[in-house]
């Protein structure tokens, strides 16, 4: 089973940034292959290697990173790595979020960082139940006790009370460990519509799956964040670092994802041929990539509105304070030009 933080999210002040190494800068390393010279780019997920980061570890597979001019290091997260920090730092030059609400707390934090795409137009995050128990729905939840981890309480969880009437006396803690929900059919658990639900289903249990986004909570996730600095300084940089990572996910669902899943693979030798097929299976069964505006606009689109809704529906919640910049936490410039739309099969 992978284990998925997407919906962490880091808190991280201006103080912390400045102590830690002040704005990020775009990398200036360069080697010469083919003649052409390669900008170096260091680009930290936000979980170890899994299907989830196939597009990336497909582009850099499959050499579409370097046909957009980039020499590109996937740094691979994990439970003990915090590559907000790293990026505020200038220790990589982008990083995968986990939603909007990442950009959303720079800006309140008057910390120097932006998100640039967003790929998933769904979140993952999922309520899992054991079938047959009246746990169909997220309104028959209500009152009843759920696994929940710590970031699940600043995200998703202000929605759940908001729109249902869910309040912090049901949270029990959830340490990413199935134990409990083996042992009682009661169990009423967080997880990832790629993961859990498959570890669950190994054991004989064809769980309820309820996925968040399709009951009105509606962040993006897998979002790309970099620097202001880099923005403004480099767009050009970015720009072929989002068209070559778009170029790499529609490879992965519509080639053969395997040079891909080759490095998954070696960077998380954990990680199995089954998990991976069945996460690229609802990946594509679900529209994670492509729905909403991916749809017209090509895989990590967004738009002004959907960001103002997560926003407004946020603060209605009390998920997060009123009063933010919105045009602080994300720019349009790079991303909802079709690219790549042409090799979809």
């Amino acid at each position: 089973m992978t284990k998925s933080i997407l919906g962490k999210t880091h808190s991280l002040t201006r103080r912390n940034f400045i102590a830690a190494a002040g704005a990020a800068t775009a990398a200036m390393g360069t080697r010469s292959v083919w003649g052409r010279s390669l900008d170096k780019v260091k680009f930290g997920t936000n979980w170890k290697a899994q299907a989830e980061h196939g597009g990336f570890y497909q582009a850099l597979a499959t050499g579409i990173y370097r046909k957009h001019g980039l020499d590109v290091t996937i740094r691979m997260g994990g439970p003990q790595v915090n590559h907000s920090q790293l990026l505020a730092a200038g220790a990589i030059d982008f990083s995968l979020g986990q939603s909007n609400l990442s950009a959303l707390n720079y800006v309140k934090n008057d910390v120097p960082l932006m998100c640039v795409s967003a790929f998933f137009q769904k979140d993952l995050r999922v309520l899992i139940a054991h079938p047959g128990q009246g746990n169909d729905t997220l309104a028959a939840l209500k009152g009843k006790p759920i696994l929940v981890a710590d970031s699940g309480r600043i995200t998703y969880w202000a929605y759940l009370k908001a729109k249902y009437g869910y309040t912090d006396s049901q949270i029990r803690p959830y340490t990413f460990n199935l134990a409990p929900f083996f042992v009682n059919k009661s169990t009423i658990q967080q997880g990832y519509l790629t993961s859990e639900p498959y570890a669950i289903e190994q054991k004989g249990i064809k769980p309820v799956v309820l996925l968040l986004s399709a009951f009105g909570y509606t962040s993006y996730a897998s979002t790309v964040e970099t620097s202001v600095k880099l923005v403004r300084e480099n767009p050009d940089l970015v720009q072929r670092l989002i068209d070559a990572s778009i170029e790499g996910w529609y490879s992965y669902l519509y080639d053969d994802p395997e040079p891909g899943n080759k490095l998954i693979k070696k960077d998380n030798p954990d990680m199995t041929d089954g998990q991976i097929a069945y996460s690229i299976s609802k990946l594509k069964e679900y529209g994670i990539l492509e729905s909403g505006d991916a749809l017209k606009y090509g895989i990590g689109a967004m738009s002004d509105a959907r960001w103002k809704q997560f926003y407004d529906m946020m603060v209605k919640t009390g998920g997060i304070e009123s009063g933010i910049d919105l045009s602080k936490a994300y720019t349009l410039k790079f991303v909802n030009k079709r690219v790549g739309m042409n090799m979809r099969k």
